[in-house]
């Protein structure tokens, strides 16, 4: 079992790894490398980063831990994504380069105006906080969970130093550091989790026709859900839900696209996405697989743990080598703390450059507001943190996702409507819209199964709710070239 000393000192190594990187990696930044890495990035390196870019702590944790509710339904989800990515990669990709954006809300202004755009850029800055704040809490919970607890360290003692780290090798690299953090990202999940397959089928005597066998043979290991249409994993929903989700959480989203745009050119780009999405769901697979060798492993030894607390607790045992614990940790720290990162280097992006607009300005000045912000960004990643542990009640995996569904429907939204049609609209009107269409989601939702014969509404309110904020453009579509 890994005693707390050990513990800490794994995540300390793997960040001093991480300093090293984002040293490196910052050598004559400027601002453009910062924002966009000076689009010198190679294809493959950005390909192989983003699939680790792609999977968080909350991947890493949380779905394992859901197969016993949800089986393999979260593939449903990952298919969706990889039509998703196909709309990102030939529609939407092109169009940012041609536009030469630094951040992917310029498309807003440029289209509608300024409304539009601020709009655009306060709800990525919602969205991308409270998403960043969820997956990094949970590598805060684990770690209090196996280390700060017992020593006696309280959980905001964690947030900060968790949060200390992530501004620390970010400060200065930007987009290049966060590149190559992903990399090496990728590389420790990849191992780890098939080492730790290795080991738990060793432990349970399985060869691996007998891991395969296992892993059919269980309940869990249920892919497709076509019998109850109110049910949650109901296959179209899922699906349909992993399409939009993708475009609007990885095509609209800075955080992901600034490593997209990175490449030399769209075409690059196009190639980067293709490989990485088939790649990515490999890499899901092999965790829903894991996940079940974690509950057999779990009943074997009388082990009462389910959840996101089944893989922590499992690996850091001493029912399995000291080194599947090692590999645990640095695993969920690169997943989850390199997912912060780039979540704090993307709304450093975006709040310095559509919200304080100071793209005109001195370069000087420019570097200056931008250290600000990054700091005011950690601090405010931390304080959410902190609430978010007084209120957490749910799966981490599934509030990310019904957060999503709120805070990328409207800027779907507005993005689809200004991609399908050249129509001006009336933009100050924009902001009540995007403001109005999450609330009518959220009634919707309260009252669905009173309201539409017991019908749940799971990731798809993302659909309605961009629905809600394309049919209010519509209605705003002005009849003369001027108001």
């Amino acid at each position: 079992m890994m005693t707390p000393i050990a513990v800490l000192f794994t995540v300390t190594a793997y960040f001093i790894v991480l300093l090293i990187v984002s040293g490196i990696a910052r050598r004559n930044v400027d601002n453009a490398g910062f924002f966009t890495g000076n689009r010198q990035s190679k294809w493959y390196m950005v390909a192989f980063a983003m699939i680790g870019a792609s999977i968080s702590g909350v991947t890493y944790v949380s779905v394992p831990g859901m197969v016993d509710k949800s089986g393999f339904g979260y593939l449903q989800l990952v298919m969706g994504f990889i039509v998703g990515q196909l709309v990102i990669a030939f529609v939407l990709t092109p169009l940012f380069y041609k536009m030469q954006l630094t951040s992917v809300y310029e498309y807003l202004r440029n289209r509608f105006g300024m409304a539009s755009y601020h709009t655009g850029a306060w709800f990525f800055f919602v969205s991308k906080m409270l998403g960043a704040a969820v997956r990094l809490f949970l590598v805060c919970f684990t770690l209090q969970l196996l280390a700060f607890e017992p020593l006696g360290i309280p959980f905001i003692v964690n947030v900060v130093i968790s949060v200390g780290f992530v501004w620390l090798y970010t400060h200065q690299g930007g987009v290049k550091s966060v590149i190559w953090a992903d990399l090496i990202k990728t590389s420790c999940l990849i191992i780890s989790v098939l080492l730790c397959i290795v080991f738990i089928a060793r432990d349970m005597h399985l060869s691996f026709t007998g891991v395969v066998n296992s892993i059919q043979q269980s309940e869990m290991s249920r892919i497709f859900f076509f019998d109850d249409v109110n049910n949650k994993q109901f296959f179209f929903k899922q699906f349909f839900a992993g399409i939009f989700t993708t475009i609007a959480m990885t095509g609209l989203d800075q955080d992901m696209m600034q490593r997209n745009l990175s490449c030399r050119n769209s075409r690059e780009s196009q190639k980067n996405m293709l490989i990485s999405i088939l790649m990515q769901f490999v890499v899901v697979a092999a965790f829903l697989m894991l996940g079940v060798l974690l509950y057999q492993e779990a009943a074997l030894h009388g082990m009462d743990v389910a959840g996101d607390q089944l893989f922590p607790t499992i690996a850091t045992s001493r029912l399995l080598p000291g080194i599947v614990g090692i590999l645990f940790i640095i695993g969920l720290a690169s997943s989850a703390y390199n997912a912060a990162g780039s979540a704090l280097t993307a709304l450093t992006t975006s709040f310095t450059v559509d919200i304080l607009g100071i793209k005109n300005r001195s370069e000087e000045e420019v570097k200056r507001t931008r250290k600000l912000v990054h700091i005011g960004m950690a601090v405010l990643m931390g304080a959410v943190i902190v609430a978010f542990n007084a209120l957490n009640n749910t799966s981490v995996i599934d509030a990310v996702y019904t957060l999503a569904s709120y805070t990328y429907g409207p800027i779907l939204g507005m993005f689809a409507f200004g991609i399908l049609f050249k129509k001006p609209v009336r933009d100050k009107w924009i902001p009540l819209v995007a403001l109005a269409s999450p609330l009518l989601c959220l009634l919707l939702d309260k009252h669905s199964e009173q309201w539409f014969n017991g019908y749940r509404f799971s990731y798809e309110l993302l659909i309605l709710n961009a629905l809600f904020t394309f049919i209010g453009l519509c209605l705003l579509i002005r009849r003369e070239q001027t108001e």
